[in-house]
């Protein structure tokens, strides 16, 4: 972060010197560290740890994905505030992110636990323009933009467990989950949610054992900004390459890299019935192929079924 004289911010703002003045002093009262270098000038040092709509747009550097920010202290769930302000015109890449929710949503109406203050709590509405039984794959591909930024930022093994869970040391840190709206006019929208447990210190003894957070993970308290708008950059990037080329093939090996349980064998929860096999990574549609015992192959589609371990979550 360089220096800029005060003569080049008033030029940049176009407002008069004791008015820089005075919106610095308020930064600095708001937790941002700004340090004047006599005769040289500003130096912004770090950024607070907040979520709010300035700063999070002050410092998006994408084409779409996050440039809008509806930001919540509280609310019940973002995906549910993110489809109600779709109706209402929201832009496509529009973010709604939260401090907490008092009713987070996870996969097959489980609830999703959403402690104040310490997470990301963030839901994206898309509007695309390939068919609606392609929707499905936006779950991969946030996945492997979740995946992404926390490797990137932080230098830790991070995987995927099919089709939408991110884990650090085989306990789950982030979970997903995609909702499709159909509109009158015949138009869908698609609101893809998710929860990363950034600077928990702890979780309920019922879940303990298969969830994690960043913080516990690295020992250091992290910035869930910086968290946010790496994954903006990662899914904007990835969506663009799956909206051109109309499926995931250009993700697919970057997918089977992160996939925790790959060539290994899983149980697949199918209310037909329960059968267990080999996992070899996913397809251009996102399904998970499996070789089952007598070398036939199958394709599992997300929808009610699941995958675990043979002997446990993993």
């Amino acid at each position: 972060m360089g220096t800029v004289t005060l003569g080049e911010l008033c030029r940049e703002c176009g407002v008069s010197k004791e008015t820089v003045v005075r919106l610095i002093r308020q930064l600095v009262s708001e937790g941002y560290d700004i340090e004047l270098e006599p005769g040289k000038g500003y130096r912004l040092n770090s950024y607070p740890e907040t979520l709010s709509s300035c700063e999070l747009m002050s410092r998006i550097n994408t084409q779409w994905a996050g440039k809008r920010v509806y930001y919540r202290e509280e609310t019940e769930s973002t995906n549910e505030d993110a489809r109600f302000l779709a109706e209402e015109g929201m832009a496509h890449g529009s973010l709604v992110i939260a401090e907490t929710q008092t009713a987070g949503k996870g996969r097959k109406g489980r609830s999703w636990s959403s402690p104040k203050g310490s997470s990301i709590y963030m839901s994206m509405l898309l509007r695309p323009d390939f068919p609606v039984n392609k929707a499905s794959m936006l779950t991969l591909v946030m996945a492997v933009s979740v995946a992404d930024a926390l490797s990137q930022l932080y230098d830790m093994e991070v995987k995927i467990k099919w089709p939408n869970d991110i884990l650090i040391s085989k306990k789950k840190v982030c979970g997903i989950l995609t909702e499709l709206y159909n509109h009158p006019d015949h138009t869908y929208s698609v609101v893809v949610g998710v929860g990363i447990n950034v600077n928990q210190k702890g979780f309920p003894e019922e879940i303990a054992d298969i969830a994690t957070s960043i913080l516990i993970e690295k020992g250091d308290s992290c910035n869930r900004a910086d968290i946010v708008l790496a994954v903006m950059e990662y899914f904007e990037y990835y969506y663009d390459l799956v909206a051109e080329g109309g499926d995931l093939s250009a993700l697919v090996d970057i997918y089977d890299t992160y996939l925790i349980n790959r060539n290994e064998r899983v149980k697949v929860l199918d209310p037909a019935g329960e059968y267990e096999g080999l996992a070899k990574g996913i397809n251009d549609q996102g399904e998970l192929i499996v070789e089952l015992a007598d070398g036939s192959i199958t394709r599992v589609y997300s929808g009610e079924v699941s995958v675990r371990g043979i002997y446990g979550y993993t």
